[in-house]
């Protein structure tokens, strides 16, 4: 999509839309894993909807105004605000305050945006309006929402959350009722649960993993992303490029998920574009979601983060000059690694350590958003065009994280949207080194072979 676009938007003032009965007024603590350093800051997420003549004369703005205030009253925490306590515990007061809404006009079509509707958007700055004041994660608003209306009769709905308070399948559950409250219920379909004591640590902590995701790790070599001369780009990965990425690997891991394949293959291209001293370790998070590795799974309706950070470590020449398949392997191990222990040595950990940042010093994150559900959300108007991140590259260390987005391409395609955020000269030739992956090879590398990689353990 061309970032040439250019429109203006009209805002009104900023409001506050408390729940629109009265709340209780308590305390109610975050959990462990939740209030970790590496969750203290703001995720944007942004959807574009049609015009849809069945909703001629109605104003989303005043619809999703009205639903956001209704929805918060099951969803009463998003409208107080975060405090800290001793040992930087994080706990919600639920003032009822509310949460920012911004209501908008934009004098553009949304067909101008073009077919490929994927980030970074045109004056996303403008879309989804950093209020002065507002991006603080203590004493702040929560939540942020800005509907914009388009000329076509569309809309763009524009969100930051408080990635403290949920993840990715608890923010599209509040989103999802917001949608139901929009179009008749009168109450979600999915009960909101709190319960973040489930993901505190054990009362008497023991870690029993050696989580390397939160290894304290000097950047001696200054390897950290620079800020300035940032260049934003997203990739497609639909069926043609997924089959000519398997063609890299042996016939034994080729069944290998989409997932694994393709953050090995970002990984191993991002390293070689950012080109780290070869013997300096490389690493890659892959962000899993735990609901369903407890035993009982964490119940239905909890909001809360409930998800590891599992970290593949490699020196950057291994990562670089093996076949991809290295990769692979190693990233398959970081994801198997999630287990019930898992999360529970994780909150304890984070109760033992001060909460601690995860490493980032030569790190690259990824999270898989194709199964959330943005693009699902229909406050009225039907699915979105576009549901997802509304950037990459966001978190407290801008450049470091990816995400996954569910996409169909002009050609009617379904495939993946990665956004990625690389300094200008890193990603020309991230670029190229996607594209020599992504061509189909002549031949199939590894026909009637089989390769084995030997690797040391983390």
């Amino acid at each position: 999509m061309s970032t040439s676009l250019v429109f203006t938007v009209r805002r009104h003032e900023p409001e506050l839309v408390a729940p629109a009965k009265p709340t209780p007024h308590e305390f109610k603590y975050l959990s462990d894993i939740d209030d970790q350093e590496g969750l203290r800051f703001q995720i944007p997420v942004i959807q574009f909807y049609r015009n849809e003549p069945a909703m001629s004369g109605q104003d989303p703005v005043k619809i999703i105004r009205k639903a956001v205030a209704e929805a918060l009253v099951f969803y009463y925490p998003f409208a107080g605000r975060l405090r800290e306590q001793p040992g930087r515990k994080l706990m919600v007061d639920c003032t009822g305050e509310g949460v920012i809404f911004i209501e908008a006009d934009a004098n553009v079509r949304l067909e101008e945006f073009g077919d490929a509707l994927q980030p970074p958007f045109p004056c996303l700055e403008e879309l989804l309006y950093d209020v002065p004041g507002s991006g603080a994660v203590l004493g702040c608003p929560l939540l942020l929402i800005q509907v914009t209306r388009l000329m076509c009769g569309g809309f763009i709905f524009a969100l930051q959350l408080n990635h403290t308070m949920s993840d990715a399948a608890g923010l599209v559950q509040f989103m999802s009722a917001v949608g139901e409250i929009a179009r008749g219920a009168r109450v979600p379909s999915v009960p909101p649960v709190w319960e973040r004591e489930l993901l505190n640590a054990r009362n008497l902590p023991r870690v029993t993993f050696l989580h390397r995701e939160y290894d304290q790790v000097p950047d001696t070599k200054g390897t950290l992303i620079p800020l300035d001369d940032m260049a934003h780009r997203s990739f497609f990965f639909g069926p043609t490029e997924m089959a000519a990425l398997r063609k890299h690997l042996p016939s034994h891991i080729r069944t290998c998920s989409t997932f694994e394949v393709l953050t090995a293959c970002i990984w191993r291209c991002r390293t070689i574009a950012i080109k780290p001293d070869p013997e300096e370790d490389v690493r890659v998070i892959c962000i899993v979601n735990a609901r369903a590795k407890f035993q009982p799974p964490l119940p239905v309706g909890y909001y809360g983060n409930a998800f590891a950070f599992p970290m593949a470590i490699s020196s950057a020449e291994k990562l670089c000059k093996n076949p991809l398949g290295y990769a692979l392997e190693l990233v398959k191990r970081a994801k198997a690694d999630v287990t019930e222990e898992y999360m529970r040595s994780l909150a304890d950990l984070m109760v033992m350590k001060g909460r601690p940042h995860f490493t980032v010093v030569r790190t690259y994150l990824v999270s898989d958003l194709t199964r959330a559900g943005f693009g699902e959300v229909d406050y009225g108007w039907g699915q979105p065009v576009y549901g997802g991140a509304a950037k990459g590259g966001v978190g407290a260390i801008p450049g470091v994280a990816s995400f996954y987005i569910p996409f169909r391409n002009h050609k009617g395609e379904d495939g993946i949207v990665v956004p990625i955020c690389l300094p200008a000269p890193a990603m020309e030739r991230f670029v190229k080194e996607i594209e020599s992956m992504t061509n189909e090879p002549p031949v199939d590398r590894f026909e009637n072979n089989i390769t084995t990689f030997i690797i040391s353990p983390m």
